[in-house]
């Protein structure tokens, strides 16, 4: 599919623990290898705005609802999409960020029972329908990426969550990986680190612009 803007927008997903920060870091290696112009960003995050929703969102200490959660996610990513990935993206570079929209659909929708039809027609509006051009979900058991996520350190809110928010997390990241397998790649996360890599280093390089 040749994407509608000259540069190449990369997602990675997946549930707590899946090793996404390890393969960011190995994919920009590669790209910047390459010559490959280049923005790693997050969300929420990525702009400061971002910074201080994400620092909301994640603080265990306190009790967000799902629907204004989900709006502060909303609110982050819209500002992402404005001033960090469009014009990159339209400056030919490769973005690559850490979680996207597909997160909100598995989290809120997914995990927290919000009605998918409002969330996908909100996030319509805060990306103006900027979708990813591919998106790396790395699969893991909830149960393994929990334990790994707990060896890091304190827990964030989300991490705190019960077991079966997680599984049905997963489950929502997987369902959305069956409705759009031309844009999935979709990676059992307890291969090796190289393993993984090597596929996603092929898969991004097969849609370099």
């Amino acid at each position: 599919m040749t994407p509608l803007h000259p540069g190449l927008f990369i997602s990675f997903e997946g549930p707590e623990g899946a090793g996404k920060s390890t393969q960011l870091t190995r994919l920009a290696a590669r790209l910047q290898e390459h010559g490959t112009p280049h923005q790693l960003t997050r969300e929420p995050g990525g702009t400061p705005l971002g910074s201080r929703v994400r620092d909301v969102l994640l603080d265990p200490d306190l009790s967000i609802d799902p629907l204004p959660e989900f709006l502060l996610y909303s609110a982050s990513r819209a500002q992402l999409v404005s001033n960090v990935i469009r014009p990159a993206l339209a400056r030919g570079e490769v973005v690559v960020c850490d979680r996207y929209a597909d997160s909100s659909l598995a989290y809120q929708g997914a995990g927290r029972g919000l009605p998918v039809n409002l969330l996908r027609e909100i996030t319509l509006a805060a990306t103006d329908g900027l979708t990813p051009d591919l998106t790396v979900l790395l699969d893991l058991d909830p149960a393994v990426g929990l334990d790994r996520a707990a060896r890091r350190g304190q827990p964030d809110r989300l991490e705190r969550a019960d077991l079966d928010f997680h599984r049905r997390v997963r489950a929502g990241f997987l369902h959305l990986a069956e409705q759009t397998p031309a844009r999935f790649l979709v990676l059992d996360a307890t291969r090796s680190v190289d393993a993984l890599a090597g596929e996603i280093w092929a898969a991004a390089a097969a849609r370099l612009p």
